[in-house]
């Protein structure tokens, strides 16, 4: 008689990580790919509020711990661990920055800092700085993303403008917009801004904004996450570097499923690359010669959506329309009303390809008049549908 194979007793296994940070909930992530695809069993402690709570870890009685040693708090609270321990965080110049007892997986920040800078010099910049965090060892990966970018720059005989401003924080706020706010106008322009995350890049851009600074056309921004999040809450959509950090999650378990079978890994390094740019808008530059189309360019990114008329921009670039429309025609080859409708469709359809909302939805909000009217502007300027371009689209937004 054959009897059904037992139940595999899970694995008690505890994640330390900030999911409130997209770093970590992407290698998370990771960690999770890693199990839904092979027969793993591991029962994960993670706590509900997705903060790391150190208080006790050392009496956690489980099989194994990955932990995001970015924190310096983690990385003492488990050292001489008698559990098997996988590190994941920061590349580092110097080797013995690393912990020398366990395995660590770390995200590849020379080559973060090096595809954001290539893609710099791609859209025809010359000139670049980086906006980063105040020294501090919690911020000790944004201070290896400075190194490597002084690195890039000094073998092209060029000189590093970083700026690592202020923490976070409501009480100096103002006094952090106001500082990268002078910082910028006094950098040579055009400019390529290199943010050490997408949190900062989003402090850049509402700099620019609020300083009526073009972006991208005299500053172009890119930062490193690609957070959804920070996507939705500008206006102008922020480029960034893909990292790799699910590929770093999948890494991590897997180490850790073979210190659990014995295998011991101290000392092993595994640096895992991006996986590429999400190109937006704040990293289309285009050089411009009339600061008349620099500034309504600027003005028509982040408000063609809102239904404006070329009167509107005119007003705000200070000259009068035939005047604007004659820089237009210079510059850019089209009229002010043909770019706003460029954007707006532009805007139609990253939505439809998203899946995010109805055609009528999309119609209301990107600024077109009826749904009607956005339907005569696909078939003229697409040759199809607004429902026709989404089922074109469809099979490579899935992906």
């Amino acid at each position: 008689m054959n009897r059904a194979p037992s139940a595999q007793t899970p694995h008690r296994i505890a994640l330390l990580f900030n999911a409130n940070k997209v770093y970590d909930r992407e290698i998370i992530t990771g960690i999770g790919h890693y199990l839904r695809s092979t027969r793993v069993a591991w029962d994960l402690f993670l706590e509900e509020d997705f903060r790391c709570r150190l208080a006790g870890i050392e009496r956690f009685a489980g099989d194994g711990i990955i932990a995001d040693f970015d924190d310096p708090a983690v990385a003492d609270a488990l050292r001489g661990s008698p559990l098997p321990v996988v590190a994941v965080g920061s590349s580092f110049e110097d080797p013995s920055h690393y912990p020398s007892d366990v395995p660590y997986i770390a995200t590849d920040n020379e080559k973060l800092v090096s595809l954001a800078w290539t893609h710099l010099i791609g859209a025809g910049l010359q000139n670049f700085a980086m906006y980063s965090l105040p020294a501090a060892q919690e911020n000790r990966w944004a201070q290896q993303r400075e190194l490597a970018f002084e690195k890039l720059l000094r073998a092209e005989g060029l000189d590093a403008q970083i700026h690592r401003g202020l923490p976070t924080s409501a009480p100096v706020w103002n006094q952090s917009i106001e500082q990268l706010t002078e910082w910028l106008r006094a950098l040579p322009k055009p400019v390529g801004v290199i943010a050490v995350t997408d949190g900062r890049a989003r402090h850049v851009l509402q700099a620019c904004l609020t300083a009526g600074i073009p972006v991208p056309e005299q500053v172009a921004i890119i930062g490193i996450d690609n957070d959804p999040l920070t996507r939705t809450l500008t206006r102008i959509p922020l480029s960034s570097v893909i990292q790799g950090t699910e590929e770093m999650g999948r890494t991590a378990a897997h180490l850790l499923h073979q210190m659990l079978r014995g295998a011991r890994f101290p000392g092993q390094r595994i640096l895992v690359p991006p996986v590429g740019i999400n190109v937006l808008e704040s990293t289309r530059h285009e050089p411009l010669s009339s600061p008349h189309v620099m500034r309504a360019r600027h003005f028509i990114r982040q408000y063609a959506c809102q239904g404006i008329k070329t009167e509107q921009v005119a007003d705000y670039v200070g000259v009068s329309r035939s005047s604007l429309e004659e820089h237009f025609r210079r510059e850019l080859q089209c009229t002010v009303h043909q770019e706003i409708l460029r954007h707006k469709l532009d805007a139609a359809k990253a939505l439809l390809a998203s899946r995010d909302a109805s055609s009528a939805e999309v119609a209301i909000r990107c600024g077109f008049t009826s749904l009607q009217y956005m339907y005569a502007v696909f078939k003229r300027e697409l040759g199809c549908t607004p429902r026709e371009y989404q089922e074109q689209v469809a099979p490579s937004s899935a992906n």
